[in-house]
Protein backbone atom coordinates (compact mmCIF):
# COMPACT_ATOMS: atom_id res chain seq x y z
CA UNK A 1 0.00 0.00 0.00
CA UNK A 2 0.67 3.63 -0.85
CA UNK A 3 0.31 6.18 1.61
CA UNK A 4 -1.93 9.16 0.10
CA UNK A 5 -1.21 11.53 3.64
CA UNK A 6 1.04 12.05 6.27
CA UNK A 7 0.27 13.91 9.78
CA UNK A 8 0.02 13.71 13.03
CA UNK A 9 -2.70 13.05 16.04
CA UNK A 10 -3.80 15.52 18.21
CA UNK A 11 -4.93 13.77 21.43
CA UNK A 12 -4.26 16.59 24.17
CA UNK A 13 -0.75 17.77 24.69
CA UNK A 14 0.26 14.21 22.24
CA UNK A 15 1.36 14.26 18.75
CA UNK A 16 0.90 10.86 16.96
CA UNK A 17 3.35 10.88 13.87
CA UNK A 18 0.88 8.64 10.83
CA UNK A 19 0.61 7.93 7.70
CA UNK A 20 -2.87 7.67 6.34
CA UNK A 21 -3.48 4.41 3.48
CA UNK A 22 -6.78 3.56 2.12
CA UNK A 23 -8.49 0.77 3.34
CA UNK A 24 -10.56 -0.35 0.78
CA UNK A 25 -10.48 -0.82 -2.81
CA UNK A 26 -13.20 -1.13 -5.58
CA UNK A 27 -13.06 -4.41 -7.34
CA UNK A 28 -15.23 -3.35 -10.25
CA UNK A 29 -14.06 -3.98 -13.68
CA UNK A 30 -12.92 -1.74 -15.69
CA UNK A 31 -13.17 -0.85 -19.37
CA UNK A 32 -11.48 1.35 -22.29
CA UNK A 33 -13.79 3.36 -24.72
CA UNK A 34 -12.01 1.70 -27.66
CA UNK A 35 -13.47 2.36 -31.79
CA UNK A 36 -15.34 -0.70 -32.19
CA UNK A 37 -13.91 -1.43 -35.75
CA UNK A 38 -10.30 -1.32 -35.08
CA UNK A 39 -10.15 -1.84 -31.09
CA UNK A 40 -8.17 2.08 -30.90
CA UNK A 41 -8.48 3.92 -27.97
CA UNK A 42 -10.87 7.09 -27.86
CA UNK A 43 -8.96 10.09 -26.67
CA UNK A 44 -10.74 13.10 -25.69
CA UNK A 45 -9.24 16.59 -25.74
CA UNK A 46 -9.84 19.51 -23.68
CA UNK A 47 -11.24 22.22 -25.80
CA UNK A 48 -12.80 26.13 -24.76
CA UNK A 49 -16.45 26.34 -25.39
CA UNK A 50 -15.63 30.12 -26.89
CA UNK A 51 -12.80 29.75 -28.94
CA UNK A 52 -12.61 26.25 -29.70
CA UNK A 53 -9.09 26.07 -29.56
CA UNK A 54 -7.32 22.93 -27.41
CA UNK A 55 -6.78 24.14 -23.82
CA UNK A 56 -3.17 23.14 -21.70
CA UNK A 57 -3.26 21.92 -18.29
CA UNK A 58 -1.10 25.34 -17.45
CA UNK A 59 -4.31 27.01 -18.73
CA UNK A 60 -7.05 25.55 -16.98
CA UNK A 61 -7.90 27.46 -13.74
CA UNK A 62 -11.35 26.72 -11.49
CA UNK A 63 -14.56 28.15 -12.12
CA UNK A 64 -17.43 28.84 -9.45
CA UNK A 65 -21.01 29.61 -11.68
CA UNK A 66 -22.75 32.26 -9.95
CA UNK A 67 -25.74 31.62 -12.39
CA UNK A 68 -27.11 33.82 -15.49
CA UNK A 69 -24.44 33.25 -17.15
CA UNK A 70 -21.42 34.92 -15.17
CA UNK A 71 -18.19 32.37 -13.85
CA UNK A 72 -15.96 33.44 -10.74
CA UNK A 73 -12.23 32.15 -12.12
CA UNK A 74 -10.00 30.90 -8.85
CA UNK A 75 -6.67 30.27 -9.75
CA UNK A 76 -4.04 28.44 -7.53
CA UNK A 77 -2.84 31.62 -5.79
CA UNK A 78 -6.47 32.15 -4.54
CA UNK A 79 -6.38 28.72 -3.16
CA UNK A 80 -2.96 29.08 -1.98
CA UNK A 81 -3.72 31.26 0.77
CA UNK A 82 -6.34 29.01 2.81
CA UNK A 83 -5.08 27.55 5.64
CA UNK A 84 -6.23 23.78 4.87
CA UNK A 85 -3.61 23.48 2.18
CA UNK A 86 -1.01 22.84 4.69
CA UNK A 87 -2.76 21.46 7.56
CA UNK A 88 -0.98 18.50 8.61
CA UNK A 89 -2.62 17.66 11.96
CA UNK A 90 -5.68 15.27 12.99
CA UNK A 91 -6.88 16.98 15.41
CA UNK A 92 -9.28 14.92 18.26
CA UNK A 93 -12.20 17.15 19.24
CA UNK A 94 -14.06 14.43 21.62
CA UNK A 95 -14.94 10.91 22.68
CA UNK A 96 -18.17 9.69 21.83
CA UNK A 97 -20.16 6.62 22.27
CA UNK A 98 -20.56 4.83 18.75
CA UNK A 99 -24.08 4.45 18.34
CA UNK A 100 -24.56 7.67 18.34
CA UNK A 101 -23.26 8.11 14.89
CA UNK A 102 -25.88 7.51 12.19
CA UNK A 103 -24.31 4.87 9.36
CA UNK A 104 -25.98 7.47 6.77
CA UNK A 105 -22.78 9.91 7.86
CA UNK A 106 -19.68 7.59 7.02
CA UNK A 107 -17.75 8.21 3.68
CA UNK A 108 -14.70 6.55 3.29
CA UNK A 109 -12.06 4.40 5.53
CA UNK A 110 -8.40 4.71 6.42
CA UNK A 111 -5.87 2.51 8.03
CA UNK A 112 -3.80 5.04 10.09
CA UNK A 113 0.35 3.53 10.39
CA UNK A 114 2.53 5.15 13.49
CA UNK A 115 5.42 6.91 12.00
CA UNK A 116 9.04 6.96 13.05
CA UNK A 117 9.05 6.91 16.80
CA UNK A 118 5.15 7.32 17.35
CA UNK A 119 4.45 3.64 17.70
CA UNK A 120 3.96 3.71 21.71
CA UNK A 121 1.38 6.78 21.43
CA UNK A 122 -0.09 5.10 18.78
CA UNK A 123 -0.30 1.92 20.80
CA UNK A 124 -1.35 4.12 23.52
CA UNK A 125 -4.54 5.99 21.92
CA UNK A 126 -5.53 2.49 20.65
CA UNK A 127 -5.60 0.56 23.67
CA UNK A 128 -7.41 3.74 25.49
CA UNK A 129 -10.06 3.98 23.04
CA UNK A 130 -10.54 0.16 22.79
CA UNK A 131 -10.92 0.31 26.94
CA UNK A 132 -13.69 2.94 26.58
CA UNK A 133 -15.58 2.14 24.33
CA UNK A 134 -15.89 5.28 22.45
CA UNK A 135 -14.79 6.73 18.96
CA UNK A 136 -12.68 9.85 19.09
CA UNK A 137 -14.37 12.47 16.75
CA UNK A 138 -11.87 14.36 14.59
CA UNK A 139 -11.45 16.84 11.83
CA UNK A 140 -8.77 16.49 8.85
CA UNK A 141 -7.79 18.47 5.94
CA UNK A 142 -7.30 16.15 2.75
CA UNK A 143 -7.57 17.12 -0.92
CA UNK A 144 -8.09 20.86 0.46
CA UNK A 145 -11.20 19.90 1.92
CA UNK A 146 -11.64 20.19 5.59
CA UNK A 147 -13.44 16.85 6.86
CA UNK A 148 -15.00 15.46 10.20
CA UNK A 149 -14.20 12.03 10.79
CA UNK A 150 -14.13 9.26 13.22
CA UNK A 151 -11.53 7.18 14.72
CA UNK A 152 -12.04 3.70 15.85
CA UNK A 153 -10.08 0.37 16.79
CA UNK A 154 -10.21 -2.58 13.96
CA UNK A 155 -7.81 -5.83 14.47
CA UNK A 156 -5.85 -3.70 16.42
CA UNK A 157 -5.29 -0.72 14.05
CA UNK A 158 -6.90 2.77 13.87
CA UNK A 159 -9.00 3.19 11.43
CA UNK A 160 -10.36 6.76 9.98
CA UNK A 161 -13.42 6.72 8.65
CA UNK A 162 -14.40 10.19 7.37
CA UNK A 163 -17.96 11.47 7.72
CA UNK A 164 -20.52 13.67 5.53
CA UNK A 165 -21.51 17.12 7.04
CA UNK A 166 -24.84 17.10 7.96
CA UNK A 167 -25.87 19.54 5.83
CA UNK A 168 -24.77 16.97 3.08
CA UNK A 169 -27.36 14.58 4.28
CA UNK A 170 -30.45 15.14 2.10
CA UNK A 171 -33.94 15.05 3.82
CA UNK A 172 -36.42 12.30 2.53
CA UNK A 173 -39.57 14.06 0.84
CA UNK A 174 -41.83 11.60 -0.49
CA UNK A 175 -45.57 11.62 -0.70
CA UNK A 176 -46.63 8.55 0.99
CA UNK A 177 -44.80 10.45 4.37
CA UNK A 178 -47.63 12.33 4.38
CA UNK A 179 -50.39 9.65 4.02
CA UNK A 180 -52.23 7.78 7.07
CA UNK A 181 -51.07 4.30 6.26
CA UNK A 182 -51.94 1.73 8.68
CA UNK A 183 -50.92 -1.62 9.26
CA UNK A 184 -52.99 -4.40 11.38
CA UNK A 185 -51.75 -6.40 13.80
CA UNK A 186 -51.73 -9.80 12.00
CA UNK A 187 -49.72 -8.12 9.44
CA UNK A 188 -47.33 -6.83 11.84
CA UNK A 189 -46.88 -10.25 13.60
CA UNK A 190 -46.43 -12.09 10.28
CA UNK A 191 -44.02 -10.05 9.13
CA UNK A 192 -42.01 -10.18 12.23
CA UNK A 193 -42.63 -14.09 11.78
CA UNK A 194 -40.69 -13.77 8.31
CA UNK A 195 -37.89 -11.85 10.36
CA UNK A 196 -37.61 -14.25 12.96
CA UNK A 197 -37.69 -16.95 9.75
CA UNK A 198 -34.47 -15.63 8.12
CA UNK A 199 -32.48 -14.16 10.90
CA UNK A 200 -28.76 -15.34 11.20
CA UNK A 201 -25.67 -13.59 11.68
CA UNK A 202 -23.61 -11.67 9.40
CA UNK A 203 -20.75 -12.84 7.89
CA UNK A 204 -19.29 -10.33 5.06
CA UNK A 205 -17.43 -13.52 3.15
CA UNK A 206 -20.80 -15.40 2.89
CA UNK A 207 -21.56 -13.22 0.00
CA UNK A 208 -20.45 -12.55 -3.43
CA UNK A 209 -20.34 -10.66 -6.55
CA UNK A 210 -22.37 -12.65 -8.75
CA UNK A 211 -22.57 -10.57 -11.80
CA UNK A 212 -18.53 -9.62 -11.32
CA UNK A 213 -17.94 -13.16 -11.78
CA UNK A 214 -19.88 -13.65 -14.73
CA UNK A 215 -18.52 -11.04 -16.78
CA UNK A 216 -14.98 -11.79 -15.67
CA UNK A 217 -16.10 -15.26 -16.98
CA UNK A 218 -17.05 -13.74 -20.20
CA UNK A 219 -13.36 -11.90 -20.23
CA UNK A 220 -11.50 -15.18 -20.17
CA UNK A 221 -13.56 -16.95 -22.57
CA UNK A 222 -13.05 -14.37 -24.77
CA UNK A 223 -9.16 -14.31 -24.17
CA UNK A 224 -8.96 -17.96 -24.76
CA UNK A 225 -10.93 -18.41 -27.40
CA UNK A 226 -13.42 -20.63 -25.95
CA UNK A 227 -17.37 -20.48 -25.59
CA UNK A 228 -18.63 -18.83 -22.65
CA UNK A 229 -20.30 -21.04 -20.06
CA UNK A 230 -24.13 -19.48 -19.46
CA UNK A 231 -24.56 -19.27 -15.91
CA UNK A 232 -27.57 -20.62 -14.04
CA UNK A 233 -30.84 -18.82 -14.34
CA UNK A 234 -31.90 -16.48 -11.16
CA UNK A 235 -35.44 -17.08 -10.07
CA UNK A 236 -37.69 -14.71 -11.70
CA UNK A 237 -38.98 -12.54 -8.69
CA UNK A 238 -42.80 -13.25 -7.94
CA UNK A 239 -45.52 -10.65 -9.12
CA UNK A 240 -46.79 -8.30 -6.78
CA UNK A 241 -49.12 -9.88 -4.83
CA UNK A 242 -52.68 -8.02 -4.31
CA UNK A 243 -53.42 -10.04 -0.74
CA UNK A 244 -50.50 -8.66 1.73
CA UNK A 245 -51.14 -11.46 3.92
CA UNK A 246 -50.66 -14.29 1.23
CA UNK A 247 -47.49 -12.91 0.16
CA UNK A 248 -46.39 -13.02 3.65
CA UNK A 249 -47.29 -16.28 4.21
CA UNK A 250 -45.96 -17.74 1.59
CA UNK A 251 -42.90 -15.83 2.18
CA UNK A 252 -42.66 -17.17 5.80
CA UNK A 253 -43.10 -20.69 4.16
CA UNK A 254 -40.25 -20.41 1.64
CA UNK A 255 -38.11 -19.26 4.25
CA UNK A 256 -38.28 -22.37 6.33
CA UNK A 257 -38.04 -24.43 3.41
CA UNK A 258 -34.99 -23.08 2.03
CA UNK A 259 -33.01 -22.45 5.54
CA UNK A 260 -34.21 -26.50 6.51
CA UNK A 261 -32.82 -27.27 2.84
CA UNK A 262 -29.46 -25.62 3.90
CA UNK A 263 -29.22 -27.79 6.74
CA UNK A 264 -29.79 -30.64 5.07
CA UNK A 265 -27.09 -30.21 2.70
CA UNK A 266 -24.54 -29.09 5.30
CA UNK A 267 -21.79 -31.80 6.08
CA UNK A 268 -22.73 -33.68 9.33
CA UNK A 269 -20.82 -32.46 12.19
CA UNK A 270 -18.30 -34.78 14.43
CA UNK A 271 -19.58 -35.12 17.61
CA UNK A 272 -16.38 -34.82 19.98
CA UNK A 273 -16.28 -37.33 23.23
CA UNK A 274 -16.12 -35.27 26.18
CA UNK A 275 -12.53 -36.87 27.93
CA UNK A 276 -14.42 -37.04 31.58
CA UNK A 277 -16.60 -39.85 30.45
CA UNK A 278 -13.63 -41.78 29.07
CA UNK A 279 -12.61 -42.44 33.10
CA UNK A 280 -16.04 -43.77 34.40
CA UNK A 281 -15.98 -46.79 32.25
CA UNK A 282 -12.41 -47.65 32.69
CA UNK A 283 -13.61 -47.85 36.94
CA UNK A 284 -16.38 -49.56 35.82
CA UNK A 285 -14.69 -52.56 33.80
CA UNK A 286 -12.25 -52.64 37.06
CA UNK A 287 -15.08 -52.98 39.53
CA UNK A 288 -16.58 -55.90 37.01
CA UNK A 289 -13.35 -57.87 37.20
CA UNK A 290 -13.09 -58.04 40.89
CA UNK A 291 -16.43 -59.04 41.45
CA UNK A 292 -17.00 -61.61 38.91
CA UNK A 293 -14.83 -64.57 37.47
CA UNK A 294 -11.89 -63.85 34.81
CA UNK A 295 -14.79 -65.95 32.23
CA UNK A 296 -18.15 -63.77 32.52
CA UNK A 297 -16.61 -60.45 31.48
CA UNK A 298 -14.87 -62.50 28.37
CA UNK A 299 -18.66 -63.02 27.61
CA UNK A 300 -19.86 -59.32 28.21
CA UNK A 301 -17.04 -58.16 26.09
CA UNK A 302 -17.76 -60.68 23.57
Amino acid sequence: MRAIWKGAVSFGLVSIAVKLYSATEEKDIRFHQVHRTDGGRIKYQRTCSVDGEVVTYDDIAKGYDIGGGEMVILTDEDFADLPLSTSRAIDVLEFVPAEQIDPILFAKSYYLEPEGQAAKPYVLLRDALRDADRVAIVKIAIRQREQLATLRVRDDVLILNTMMWPDEVRTPDFGFLDEDIETRPAELAMASSLIDSMAGSFNADDFTDNYRAALQEVIDAKVEGREVVQPEEAEEAPAAAVDLMAALKASVERAKAARSSSAESAPPKKKATPAKKAAPAKKATTAAKKSTPARKPAKKSA
